[in-house]
């Protein structure tokens, strides 16, 4: 399988997909846009995996490459390539699909449960998933109307939204489980402007004693991309 990613920002990058990606023998190539680079030709790649970012989906003013990525993205849903978006990229992928990103009426930051609904869990894509599990988490707006088609799977208490699937070939995932040790503490570097007081907002030391939870989350997250090399 040819997997190539989007990657915003040089501190938010496919983390532990590029170890899944080793292990398997798939072969991974990424285009990293806040350097301009230009993304591949469509039929260069199977699987598209579009990565997080602190940027929102319509500052294009400020990040232009967002008008070009977001056509990128219509053209492989399009022509039925696999697409996966985490964080920005699942909100990017919503956009695309005619739902509408907002603010959150909370802002998420750090470890929190997650609730998968029954049709997601059915899903051979999450058939080893539980009802509930504990998620990295890192963003203030979502995905808070999906467009036509697009199915809601999961659900956390500060987000009525936190998965999705379009056609089981696009999916959707607010929360981070691709995320290392090493990533989450990037994040916390270069975005600690974002950790303001919350219900739902974490302190950085909270964060560091609760990653029991990374190894839950990247097993998981193996499993999913087990179940998703199955399209092909």
């Amino acid at each position: 399988m040819r997997i190539h990613y989007l990657q915003h920002v040089p501190f938010e990058g496919p983390a532990n997909i590029v170890n899944w990606a080793h292990k398997r023998g798939h072969k991974l190539t990424g285009t990293h846009l806040y350097n301009y680079e230009v993304v591949p030709n469509i039929d260069q790649f199977d699987c598209l995996v579009i990565m997080g970012g602190p940027m929102n989906i319509y500052e294009e003013d400020k990040y232009p490459w967002l008008k070009y990525e977001k056509k990128f993205i219509k053209r492989a849903i399009e022509v039925n390539k696999v697409v996966l978006g985490i964080c920005l990229g699942a909100q990017l992928i919503t956009d695309v699909l005619g739902g509408k990103v907002t603010k959150n009426p909370e802002g998420e930051i750090g470890w929190f449960p997650v609730n998968f609904k029954s049709k997601g869990i059915d899903s051979s894509l999450f058939k080893d998933f539980p009802e509930i599990m504990y998620v990295f988490q890192w963003h203030n707006d979502t995905f808070s109307t999906l467009g036509s088609g697009v199915r809601s799977i999961a659900y956390s208490k500060a987000c009525k939204n936190q998965a999705f699937i379009y056609k089981d070939r696009v999916i959707g995932f607010q929360f981070h489980m691709e995320s290392t040790k090493s990533s989450i503490f990037s994040l916390i570097d270069n975005c600690e402007d974002e950790m303001t007081v919350g219900s739902y907002v974490q302190t950085s030391e909270k964060i560091k004693s609760k990653m029991n939870y990374l190894k839950i989350a990247n097993s998981l997250m193996d499993d999913f991309l087990n179940q998703l090399e199955s399209i092909f």
